[in-house]
């Protein structure tokens, strides 16, 4: 569960180097490329946090008891 934390974490990070990034870049290509790898990490973060949140679920026995 802290490791699914821990790369949301860094996902998100990277993602937000990635979108805070686009103002300095020259050219419309390098924005538009940067935008979509900034968007794909935020993806990865999204989906790394959803299975961090089912993992603390089934720790916690949220889904009720298994019979």
């Amino acid at each position: 569960m802290w490791m699914c934390a821990a790369f949301a974490v860094g996902c998100f990070c990277f993602a937000m180097s990635g979108f805070l990034a686009l103002d300095s870049l020259a050219t419309d290509a390098e924005r538009e490329l940067s935008r979509g790898y900034a968007w794909f990490w935020m993806f990865l973060a999204a989906v790394a946090a959803v299975f961090c949140v089912l993992s603390w679920m089934l720790k916690k026995s949220k889904f009720g008891e298994l019979e």
